[in-house]
């Protein structure tokens, strides 16, 4: 790739900390990836936002991300094991590929934000969490993504545990704790990232993929942070006690029909007031011209622009050029 002009060196001195985001195909999921950069901006994190893309995000797509301030970093797709596992969601497959974030060892902590998130307050402090762990929100189990689960077939939730109580002695002890990969705080390192390459050739895959995976492999250093850091919006209606949105400073539109670009209103739960208000939040920045980096670089943001090499030809592992990721990936 050739060299963006990188936000992350300030007077020749390197900042070592940086938000990071996956975008895979030709979709429309790069619209989050600009609503995220600008919604950073808006709430002043003084940190750059970089993106690992698949080698199948086109051209016109790397341009709309680089004119809003991005840092491109393409990575070779990362695939489980041969299986016959049925995900949660059919596109979850290419999401193994988010590990390659972990030899982004020019940062020495970033915070992983999914693409359909939004960041409504500054959270740059969690860069300070002590280091050797990694950071994330617990999840809920409560939606039918969940249904092939054990916790959904008893009704058992770790976000409202006194509910419904884990039969230890029918189904063994209590699951550790899990936490939604779609926002946590780690560690940029080649050791941890080999090791996640070896185990996840050996681990067979389950339903939620590289979610499950980074459960299993980080179980023993996670430590869980406070819901208002990633609301995944089930919990608006599973368990509004665990909920001030009032505090809220980051949102995963997550559940079905949610993603603001395409948002209808007409999946359920989807009229709530709640959720049109975070929808419209949401539009109130990718709309807000103000934010757009591009304006605020002049003449300079050209030379980036022309700067972009073409896509990497993508390869399977059997040598034939890939498919294409899902867009909702």
């Amino acid at each position: 790739m050739a060299p963006t002009v990188d936000s992350n060196v300030t007077n020749g001195k390197a900042k070592t900390r940086a938000y990071v985001t996956f975008l895979a195909g030709d979709g429309d999921y790069w619209k989050g990836v600009v609503a995220l950069a600008k919604g950073l901006r808006k709430v002043k994190s003084v940190y750059p936002l970089v993106v690992a893309i698949l080698p199948d995000v086109p051209m016109d797509h790397r341009r709309k991300l680089i004119s809003q301030g991005c840092i491109i970093r393409e990575i070779e797709p990362l695939y489980p094991p041969e299986n016959q596992t049925k995900f949660a969601m059919a596109y979850y497959v290419i999401n193994y590929s988010k590990l390659r974030i972990w030899k982004f060892v020019e940062y020495s902590k970033m915070i992983y934000l999914d693409g359909d998130i939004q960041v409504f307050d500054n959270i740059d402090h969690l860069f300070d969490l002590p280091d050797g762990h990694f950071y994330a929100v617990m999840d809920c189990f409560c939606e039918r993504n969940w249904r092939n689960s054990p916790q959904y077939q008893i009704g058992y939730c770790q976000q409202a545990p006194e509910k419904v109580h884990w039969p230890d002695n029918q189904l063994g002890p209590k699951p550790s704790l899990y936490f939604n990969a779609g926002m946590f705080v780690f560690e940029p390192n080649l050791s941890t990232y080999n090791n996640l390459l070896s185990s996840v050739k050996i681990t067979q895959p389950t339903l939620f993929a590289e979610q499950d995976f980074l459960n299993m492999f980080f179980k023993d250093v996670y430590k869980p942070i406070p819901t208002e850091y990633n609301l995944i919006l089930a919990m608006l209606w599973r368990h509004p006690e665990n909920v001030d949105v009032k505090k809220v400073k980051v949102v995963h539109y997550c559940a079905d029909g949610s993603k603001p670009w395409r948002y209808t209103g007409k999946d359920v739960n989807m009229d709530r007031e709640d959720i049109k208000m975070l929808v419209n939040m949401w539009w109130e920045i990718y709309n807000d011209e103000t934010l757009d980096y591009w304006k605020s670089c002049g003449q300079s943001m050209g030379t980036q622009l022309t700067a972009v090499d073409e896509p990497t030809l993508a390869v399977t592992r059997s040598g034939s050029r890939c498919v294409s990721a899902p867009s909702a990936a």
